[in-house]
């Protein structure tokens, strides 16, 4: 008798919550987005000497690990700013490392309003505001890998990084937006 055959996994679970009153979003291709990174994106080893790398342990790294994505408000993005790294001041992305203990690769919090903000301003370089959104979600997957820009040669190696992302998931994902604000 015949073994059957599984079907592929589908990846990691990705939960994803929506806390913003005017953001829509197409959840399936959102969580696509991530399994892409989890699946395709590669670090290069120039860049490897850049890397703070997470502590042992599955995180990330384990594919079957749970990553949250939450999209917020800048208030409630600041709040947690506040909360948990002790500046109130708003912010585009905050990331949490996860706890393999607990099966979690980790979460990140990004901000509609302050991508709404920068398209606005321009300082996108033309990014629309669903890439700059991806992006913003791409900087916080970039952290949990091991990424850092707090000083200036890191944060070149995590732009260079963050344009190899975008440019991977563009020719991925195709051209219809995973984002929108209702006006």
């Amino acid at each position: 008798m015949k073994a059957a055959s599984r079907p592929p996994a589908a990846g990691r679970p990705v939960l994803i919550a929506n806390r913003h009153p005017r953001l829509r979003l197409d959840r399936r291709r959102v969580a696509q987005l991530v399994r892409l990174l989890d699946t395709e994106f590669r670090v290069r080893p120039a860049e490897r000497r850049a890397l703070v790398l997470p502590p042992a342990g599955p995180g990330l790294h384990d594919p079957q690990a749970e990553l949250s994505l939450v999209f917020l408000t800048d208030r409630d993005l600041a709040r947690l700013h506040a909360e948990f790294l002790a500046d109130p001041t708003v912010t585009d992305v905050i990331t949490f490392e996860g706890n393999p203990a607990l099966g979690t690769a980790g979460e990140i919090c990004v901000s509609a309003d302050a991508a709404r903000r920068q398209v606005r301003g321009g300082n996108t370089a033309g990014r629309d505001f669903a890439t700059e959104l991806t992006l913003y979600v791409v900087h916080g997957w970039l952290h949990l890998t091991g990424y850092d820009d707090l000083r200036p040669a890191r944060k070149r190696v995590m732009r260079r990084a963050e344009a190899r992302a975008l440019r991977l998931l563009a020719g991925r994902l195709g051209s219809r937006p995973l984002f929108r604000l209702r006006h």
